[in-house]
C-alpha cells in the first residue's frame, strides 16, 4: 500500500471522527478560546416544532406611517431575519392599523424561553446616523457624547456594511459602502472634521466614535473599527453591526408591543419521531449496504456519517432554524448518498465480472460512474438553490439542508469513499472479489 494513500484514508477517517464527535459531545479544549456545545443544543428550531415569540410593531405617537414605509420595514426585517438564517418566520403589513405583525422562532440558547429576548433577533429597531459631536458635552451617567441634531450621513445612504479583518492587526472592523450622495456627504464632512469626532448612533444610542485621521474620498473606504480587544467576541460585534447596516435605516422609529409566546404548531414530540425515524433509516441503509456491497458498503457507512454529522454540525454553526421540512431534506440527502455509493459500487461489480483486478475494478468504477453521479446531484442542487432563493419560510430551510447536503455528499459519498476505498484495494488480504460484492472467493491481484 502506498504511503500516501494511507495517509489520505487516515485523514478523511479522523475527520469524520472529529465531526462526529464535535456534534455529539461537543468541543471543550483547555486553552483554547473557541467552545462548542453539541450540535442537538447548538440548533435553532422553528416555530412547528419549538414554538417561538409574536410581536406587534408600530411607529411611535404622533407619527403616521405610509403604506410604503410600512412595505420599507417589512423588508428590512425580512433581510436581518435572513441574514441570520432565520427561516420560519411571519412578517406581515397591517395596512388598516399601521403596523407590522412579526412571528419569529426562539433563539437557539434561549433557556427560559423569555419572548423579550428572543426580539432582539429584529436587530437594532432603530435609526442609524452619523453625527458631528460637542466633544465637551459627554452625558454623566452613559459616558457617551450628547447626541446633537448635526447628521453627516444617515443609514438610508449607506447601501452595504460587511465585517473584514485588518491584515495587519488580526482585529475586524466594519467597512461601509456609501451611495453616490452619502459619499459626497462624508467626504465634505471628514475633510472639515480632521481631528474631530463623528459619532454613531442608533437611535439616541452611541456605537461609537472614531476621531476622523484624514478626509475619507470614495464609496467604500470608511470602516468602524470596534472598541473590543478579544477577537472573537470583535467579529461577533463587526458582524451583527454590519447586518444592523446592511438591511437599511427604517423610516422611523420601531415600539414593540403585545409580545407575546406561540405554542409549538406541531409540537417537540414530532421532532423526536423525525429524529427516530431518521435513525432506524440510516441503520437500516447501513445493513443495506452491508449486505450486498460489504466492504464498499461498509465504507459507505463511514462516509454517510461524515456527511450527516458534517450537515448537523453546519446547521448548528450557521444558526438557521430548522423545521421538520428540513429535517425532511436532511433525510432526502441520505437517500441521495446511498444512490451515488449504489451506482459506483454497481459499476466495480461490473468491472470485476469482466475479469478486472480489484484495484483497476475501483479505478474504472469511479471514472464511469462520475458522471451519472454528477449529473444527479448537480440537478437536485439547482432545484434546492431555485427553491432557497424564490421560496419563502419553511420551503427555505427545506432547500438550505437539501442543498448543503448535496455538496457534503460530493465530498464524502464520491470523493472520501474513493480515497478509503482505493487505499484498501491496495492491501494484499482485501483484494479478493467477493469482498466488492462480486461472486467467487478468489483473490484477484
Amino acid at each position: 500500500m502506498k504511503a500516501s494513500s494511507g495517509i489520505k484514508c487516515f485523514l478523511v477517517v479522523a475527520v469524520i471522527a472529529i465531526v462526529t464527535a464535535v456534534v455529539i459531545a461537543g468541543f471543550n479544549v483547555p486553552g483554547i478560546s473557541f467552545k462548542m456545545e453539541r450540535a442537538y443544543d447548538q440548533i435553532r428550531y422553528g416555530i412547528d416544532i419549538r414554538g417561538g415569540v409574536s410581536a406587534v410593531l408600530t411607529a411611535p405617537e404622533g407619527v403616521e406611517p405610509t403604506d410604503d414605509q410600512l412595505d420599507t420595514v417589512k423588508g428590512i426585517i425580512d433581510k436581518r431575519l435572513e441574514a441570520k438564517q432565520v427561516y420560519d418566520k411571519n412578517v406581515n403589513v397591517d395596512r388598516v392599523n399601521k403596523r407590522v405583525l412579526v412571528e419569529i422562532p426562539y433563539k437557539k440558547d434561549a433557556t427560559s424561553l423569555n419572548p423579550y429576548e428572543t426580539m432582539a433577533d429584529l436587530g437594532a429597531m432603530a435609526m442609524l446616523s452619523f453625527r458631528e459631536v460637542d466633544e465637551d458635552k459627554i452625558d454623566p451617567e452613559t459616558g457617551a457624547y450628547v447626541m446633537t441634531d448635526r447628521i453627516v450621513v444617515q443609514g438610508s445612504e449607506i447601501v452595504e456594511a460587511r465585517a473584514e479583518t485588518n491584515p495587519q492587526t488580526g482585529m475586524p472592523y466594519v467597512r461601509l459602502i456609501f451611495s453616490d450622495e452619502g459619499a459626497k456627504k462624508f467626504e465634505e464632512a471628514t475633510g472639515r472634521l480632521i481631528g474631530k469626532r463623528i459619532a454613531i448612533y442608533l437611535d439616541d444610542y452611541m456605537i461609537n466614535a472614531p476621531i476622523v485621521n484624514q478626509q475619507i474620498t470614495g464609496k467604500d473606504n470608511a470602516v468602524i473599527e470596534l472598541g473590543v480587544y478579544e477577537r472573537n467576541q470583535a467579529m461577533k460585534e463587526a458582524k451583527e453591526l454590519a447586518a444592523v447596516i446592511s438591511a437599511g435605516a427604517l423610516p422611523f422609529n420601531l415600539e414593540a408591543k403585545d409580545i407575546n409566546a406561540i405554542s409549538p404548531i406541531i409540537g417537540e414530540s414530532a421532532l423526536t419521531i423525525s429524529v427516530i425515524a431518521g435513525i432506524v433509516a440510516l441503520i437500516l441503509i447501513w445493513l443495506f449496504m452491508i449486505m450486498f456491497y460489504r466492504l464498499p458498503g461498509f465504507i459507505s457507512c463511514i462516509s454517510l456519517l461524515g456527511q450527516m454529522t458534517g450537515l448537523i454540525l453546519v446547521i448548528a454553526l450557521t444558526g438557521m432554524s430548522l423545521t421538520l421540512p428540513g429535517i425532511a431534506g436532511i433525510i432526502l440527502t441520505i437517500g441521495m448518498s446511498v444512490d451515488a455509493n449504489v451506482i459506483i459500487f454497481e459499476r466495480i461489480k461490473e468491472e470485476l465480472r469482466n475479469g478486472k483486478t480489484v484495484q483497476s475494478s475501483v479505478d474504472s468504477g469511479f471514472k464511469s460512474a462520475l458522471t451519472a453521479v454528477f449529473d444527479g446531484n448537480i440537478t437536485t442542487l439547482i432545484t434546492a438553490a431555485v427553491l432557497y432563493f424564490i421560496g419563502t419560510g419553511a420551503v427555505q430551510s427545506f432547500a438550505f439542508t437539501l442543498g448543503i447536503g448535496i455538496i457534503l455528499n460530493f465530498l464524502t459519498a464520491v470523493y472520501a469513499t474513493r480515497i478509503m476505498l482505493n487505499t484498501v484495494s491496495q492491501i494484499q488480504g482485501l483484494r479478493k472479489p467477493w469482498l466488492f460484492g462480486a461472486k467467487g472467493g478468489a483473490a484477484n491481484v
